[in-house]
């Protein structure tokens, strides 16, 4: 995805209303979304990613950033009581095999009325080879992401399926064909598909999607 600007910078408006001062982002990987957040004028965000490989590029980052602080460890229940105003999850929630454990250490790391935002792979048939080489567990419905995000003990706020028009691609070339991904692609759509659906998706809210958006507050 670090090839997809106009992807991620369409995830990171769409949770903007919620991020508040004080971020905990999790699974931050090189840091592609934490410099998109820094844009905004936020007080403080840690970024958590315990892989050796790709923490030496989210340090990178984040330098320069005085109200930026790079973590080389799992997000855990260490973190409870940190009164995050949020906690951000963006493509790390189908990675982690005890979710439920995940979502309550995020529970106690936010303060009251602080807000869990999530951004994951959807619908199970698409699941791939691809998915399960990269560390997917699951992809979500959006009614199951919900589920379990609610019974972590959330309020849910709004939660919508993401991005209709790479259903089709990601079923035909990842599903059906078993392929990889390729950066030339993605380009391609992130240049070209993703500007007019995101102001399609805009007005209209998708029946399905290839992700799943979801916000909920801690009560």
């Amino acid at each position: 995805m670090a090839s997809a600007a106009n992807y991620r910078r369409w995830i990171v408006d769409a949770i903007d209303p919620y991020l508040g001062k004080r971020i905990a982002e999790v699974g931050a990987g090189i840091g592609s979304i934490t410099r998109i957040i820094l844009e905004r004028p936020v007080d403080q965000i840690v970024a958590f990613e315990p892989s050796t490989n790709m923490f030496p590029h989210l340090a990178k980052s984040v330098e320069g950033h005085a109200n930026a602080r790079a973590v080389n460890e799992l997000f855990g229940g260490e973190q409870a009581g940190q009164d995050y105003d949020s906690v951000v999850y963006i493509n790390v929630l189908e990675h982690v095999e005890h979710e439920r454990e995940e979502l309550l250490a995020a529970y106690h790391a936010l303060r009251p009325g602080g807000h869990l935002l999530v951004f994951v792979p959807a619908l199970a048939w698409l699941y791939s080879n691809f998915d399960r080489e990269v560390g997917h567990f699951r992809r979500y419905s959006r009614d199951g992401l919900q589920r379990v995000v609610t019974h972590a003990g959330f309020d849910l706020v709004r939660s919508r399926y993401f991005d209709v028009a790479g259903v089709l691609p990601w079923y035909i070339h990842f599903t059906l064909l078993g392929r990889g991904m390729g950066k030339g692609s993605v380009s391609l759509y992130d240049r070209w598909v993703v500007p007019p659906m995101r102001i399609v998706e805009g007005w209209v809210a998708p029946p399905l999607g290839k992700n799943v958006l979801l916000v909920a507050r801690r009560n």
